[in-house]
């Protein structure tokens, strides 16, 4: 019916001697006349819907603090177990003889525990979570350099002490007015670089060929070690070589997907270059001054094959950009920050300055642009040394490991709700794959970068949804502006390292 009347059409407008082009226009408009409405609207763009309401994914990243440390004693979570107002957990100390309990740590400095993967093993103890104290007895002292997870910062052990909500108000407001996630584990039982190469790419290993993944194996504790790692000989023996050498990561990591989806990323450090040691052997690297840069443990992705060979590095970019951008409303899909050691609560990093920081990125965010479409996902990458009272569910021989504070902060968060379910660091790759990719997957038999990962993490069953911690049919909550300097309880200074002044 719409081909003759268009033949029609154009027979009387040759005749009009009208140009075969406004012939075509004129035919094109006016059969369009002739289709439905209800056709038409299905031809429109729709309106995104569920998960695809969200248009910004913003994780933060902070370091080495377990979910009970900071929400032990949080109303409804999965905290501290207590009878008749008493904690029934406690830590054999072998130094007093006693068992430690919980108890409210107001020091704004903590020195944790070591914590890598032979200190979770012990402290989790086969599910009996008894070891942190003697972990903490045992780790190195007086070790300031905050990359070395074999070291603790306390002279007492102070991993059984947690904060609450008069010590990181803004923390506990978050968790308050958005979600709290009281089951997420750290994705690999191990320390700080594992975790973030899980992160980006859910799964560490040590490989020994670029641009080939097949090269690579898997490794919980001692991947390929970024270039001014103190300590390296500890990890890894002599494989590592010497500092100044860079690590191979040619297995598959989130970015490859992304921009085979065309969907844009930015991985956000603070400027400096990466001094942790000067030199070092084992456990004995000796502390250092600090600058203002983010350790190339807690940045990654610059050694990743896919990112050099996509021509993507310079989406690996100064944290000033993301401020730019979260007030001009131009982030892009997926953002990653990670901080410099001085605010990243990493001990002996303060904790009052790490809410600070924190605080005012999502600041930021909420009163920009993007904060009307965005989910900001913030974390802690490892426990820390410090004391969690939850086994870690085992999924494969990486983990995981133990549980980490997280909160979703967005205008489709449930608003006021505590989420239940069993998460790792996976679940934010899923939701990304989710959300931009259509559900593809770091999957070694579909990614087209085969590598002999043990596991598509993303898949495993015992892994929730999060969306589960969204309604996108709600009215989207108000931004939450809070003070970056609120006042706590924090003692600036443990009193048990004050020094007496020396007599005149």
């Amino acid at each position: 019916m719409f081909s003759a009347k268009i033949q029609r059409i154009s027979h009387k407008l040759c005749d009009a001697h009208i140009p075969i082009r406004s012939i075509w226009m004129h035919a094109l408009m006016s059969s369009l006349l002739l289709i439905p409405p209800s056709t038409q609207a299905q031809n429109q763009p729709s309106t995104p819907q569920g998960i695809h309401k969200i248009k910004h994914v913003i994780i933060i990243m902070q370091e080495n603090r377990s979910f009970d440390s900071y929400f032990g004693t949080f109303p409804g979570a999965d905290g501290l177990p207590t009878k008749d107002g008493a904690f029934t957990v406690c830590n054999p100390d072998k130094q007093t003889g006693q068992c430690m309990s919980p108890y409210h740590d107001t020091n704004d400095i903590n020195g944790g525990g070591p914590h890598e993967a032979a200190s979770s093993l012990a402290d989790i103890g086969n599910g009996r979570m008894d070891g942190f104290v003697v972990q903490a007895e045992k780790g190195r002292k007086g070790c300031l350099n905050s990359a070395n997870p074999a070291c603790t910062n306390s002279v007492k052990p102070d991993v059984m002490g947690y904060h609450d909500g008069r010590d990181i108000p803004n923390y506990w407001a978050y968790a308050h007015t958005f979600v709290l996630q009281d089951h997420m584990f750290e994705p690999n039982a191990s320390w700080s670089l594992p975790a973030h190469l899980y992160e980006i790419s859910a799964w560490s290993a040590y490989c020994t060929k670029h641009d080939d993944p097949k090269s690579c194996v898997n490794e919980l504790n001692s991947p390929g070690i970024t270039p001014n790692f103190g300590g390296r000989g500890h990890f890894g023996g002599e494989r590592n070589g010497p500092i100044g050498t860079k690590p191979i990561y040619a297995w598959t990591d989130l970015t490859y997907l992304l921009h085979a989806h065309q969907v844009s990323w930015g991985y956000y450090v603070m400027k400096g270059a990466e001094t942790d040691c000067k030199k070092g052997a084992g456990m004995s690297c000796p502390p250092v001054k600090r600058d203002k840069g983010t350790p190339g443990i807690w940045n990654p992705l610059p050694y990743f094959d896919t990112v050099k060979d996509d021509g993507e590095l310079s989406r690996i970019q100064p944290l000033e950009n993301f401020y730019t951008q979260a007030r001009e409303g131009t982030l892009p899909s997926v953002s990653w920050i990670a901080p410099a050691f001085r605010v990243s609560e990493h001990p002996p990093a303060l904790v009052s300055v790490g809410q600070s920081w924190v605080t005012g990125l999502i600041n930021a965010v909420m009163q920009g642009p993007d904060w009307k479409d965005c989910a900001i996902f913030l974390v802690w990458d490892d426990w820390g040394g410090f004391y969690d009272h939850e086994p870690p569910p085992v999924v494969d021989e990486n983990g995981y490991g133990l549980r980490v504070p997280a909160m979703v902060i967005s205008p489709y968060a449930r608003p006021h709700f505590i989420d239940h379910q069993t998460l790792s660091f996976d679940a934010y790759l899923k939701f990304i794959e989710d959300d931009f990719m259509g559900g593809a997957r770091l999957n070694p038999k579909t990614d087209g970068r085969p590598d002999p990962r043990p596991t598509v993490r993303e898949d495993v069953p015992i892994l929730g949804d999060l969306t589960k911690d969204f309604n996108f049919d709600q009215q989207p909550l108000p931004a939450l502006v809070l003070s970056e300097h609120p006042s706590t309880d924090l003692v600036a200074v443990p009193r048990a390292t004050k020094r007496k002044p020396k007599k005149q």
